[in-house]
């Protein structure tokens, strides 16, 4: 399963209808806990997500609206006896926070501090990039490997059906019959993870064909100086963030109270997206990934100048 639930969307303070950040991104096996802001303990349990499913908790900055929920979720997750290791991802240079909150934590969990200082990978398919915020903030981006999609009817004239399939994308050849005769490619899914930042390449580059793109957007555009001063992103500059990265979903959050309703952010946002689809989400909203894109029969495949065959 692949999913995004949102447990709160307001930046710096919560309102009666908006808790503090706090993302879960469900990828296969693994549970990735983004930005755990005061209250997500409780978040979690309202949209139904157990602590045990926690795998990897990623701050990109370590302001307390993105991270003062740290403790409660370690201390849950100790309380119901996870066993597995849990990663945690954060600024190098919000070392001292970050070990303050774990000190305040309920003992029991197998935590691993990974802090990071510069772009790159951090672990396998994850990867961050720096953002512009008043203290170090990085964004991340996880992506699924390319791989092949396989096409029927050139399975059934290559005369390959059942266990014989497995075997195929397993060895890569089969009676003569190559994986790449009777698939295409097929390129991994992406998300991209935005927050604190006014714009800068590093969130261009984490938007980059994004299949769900999640951005702040604290700001309406009307209010592009307080965006400027304090370093966040208004609705339409996170909206041309994701039409000029070709992304193809786009998630909204991280609003200002200011304002009680979103319904302008979103259109300011939308207006300015190109073909992605824009939603301002709201506490507890739970995002799927949109269809795989159709496979690009005739292409030419990759590290090659041979067409894909039809």
């Amino acid at each position: 399963m692949r999913e995004l639930v949102v447990l709160g969307t307001a930046s710096q303070v919560p309102t009666r209808t908006r808790n503090h950040n706090g993302y879960l991104l469900r990828w296969d096996g693994e549970g990735l806990l983004f930005d755990p802001g005061e209250g997500t303990q409780r978040q979690m349990i309202h949209a139904g997500v157990a602590a045990a499913q926690v795998t990897r908790i990623c701050l990109t900055h370590v302001h307390g609206d993105h991270c003062y929920g740290l403790p409660g979720v370690l201390s849950r997750m100790a309380l119901d006896g996870v066993q597995h290791p849990v990663h945690l991802h954060y600024p190098a240079s919000g070392e001292p926070m970050v070990r303050a909150l774990v000190a305040v934590a309920s003992p029991g969990v197998d935590l691993r501090l990974v802090p990071h200082g510069a772009a790159g990978h951090i672990a396998e398919d994850l990867e961050v990039r720096p953002l512009r915020h008043r203290i170090d903030a990085f964004g991340y981006r996880l992506t699924e490997p390319a791989g092949r999609t396989l096409l029927p009817e050139r399975l059934a004239a290559a005369g390959i059906a059942g266990p014989e399939v497995g075997r195929l994308q397993r060895e890569g050849r089969l009676r003569g019959v190559r994986l790449e005769d009777v698939s295409v490619p097929r390129a991994g899914q992406r998300f991209a993870f935005v927050m604190d930042t006014a714009p800068c390449a590093g969130a261009e580059e984490l938007a980059e064909t994004a299949d769900l793109l999640v951005t702040e957007c604290t700001f309406a555009d009307d209010d592009a100086a307080l965006a400027e001063q304090y370093l966040h992103l208004t609705a339409g500059q996170a909206g041309a963030i994701a039409g000029r990265a070709g992304a193809r979903s786009l998630v909204l959050t991280h609003f200002s109270s200011r304002y009680t309703e979103v319904a302008e952010l979103e259109g300011q946002a939308r207006r300015r997206a190109g073909g992605a689809v824009v939603r301002a989400a709201e506490d507890l909203d739970r995002f799927g990934f949109p269809r795989r894109r159709a496979p690009e029969i005739g292409v030419r495949e990759p590290g090659t100048d041979r067409p894909a065959r039809t």
